[in-house]
């Protein structure tokens, strides 16, 4: 699916620089549940993707949603939230994001609202900035825990001349959701998908 989008150009800029950027993953968790010194729940960067010239580093859990949110998935994100970032010494970053719900059926309808949102992103970053050209994949659904669901984005913004691509994952663990980016510059050959894979069945087995 490609589609086209003209926009400011600040707006531009913005888009290049949430789209590529910061890679973010928002949760949901209870402030009590995000404390910086509890990180069994959440990726360690060793789990991350490797990069092939830097190690990841990570920061503290966070009981806060990210800021800003991410490009694709940020929109349905709860106020409460806590996220952890990740980044490398080059132009690779990542993001998770959990969202712990009340009951069963409330984490399935949000990860439902998680995939829709991710399955319209390059539409509406097209729609957003008419200098943006935004391609997306579904990559299909991981056999873990409750199922989770991996995306791609991949956006060229014409007045920057910026090329980025994102790799998203929605998974889901009884009551917790939880949601994985990682980006870089590059394009599709560049997506480390089945590394992603890995990652995210590693994210949504440590939810529980």
């Amino acid at each position: 699916m490609n589609i086209r989008a003209r926009g400011t150009r600040r707006a531009v800029a913005a888009a290049a620089a949430v789209a590529a950027g910061v890679a973010v993953a928002v949760s949901a968790v209870p402030a009590s549940a995000a404390s910086a010194s509890d990180t069994s729940r959440w990726l360690e960067p060793g789990e991350l993707p490797p990069h092939p010239t830097s190690p990841w580093y990570a920061g503290p859990v966070t009981a806060t949603q990210p800021n800003p949110l991410p490009a694709c998935g940020g929109a349905p994100l709860p106020s409460i939230a806590s996220h952890r970032r990740y980044w490398t010494e080059y132009d690779t970053n990542a993001l998770q994001v959990t969202v712990e719900e009340s009951t069963v059926q409330r984490a399935k309808d949000f990860a439902a609202l998680l995939r829709k949102d991710l399955a319209g992103c390059a539409e509406k970053l097209m729609q957003s900035d008419p200098e943006v050209t935004a391609t997306e994949k579904y990559y299909g659904k991981l056999n873990v825990e409750e199922g989770a669901y991996v995306y791609g984005i991949h956006t060229t913004h014409a007045w920057v001349g910026t090329s980025d691509i994102s790799l998203y994952s929605v998974g889901r663990d009884g009551r917790t959701v939880t949601l994985v980016r990682w980006a870089q510059m590059g394009n599709f050959q560049h997506a480390q998908v089945d590394d992603f894979k890995n990652t995210t069945v590693t994210a949504v087995n440590k939810l529980n």
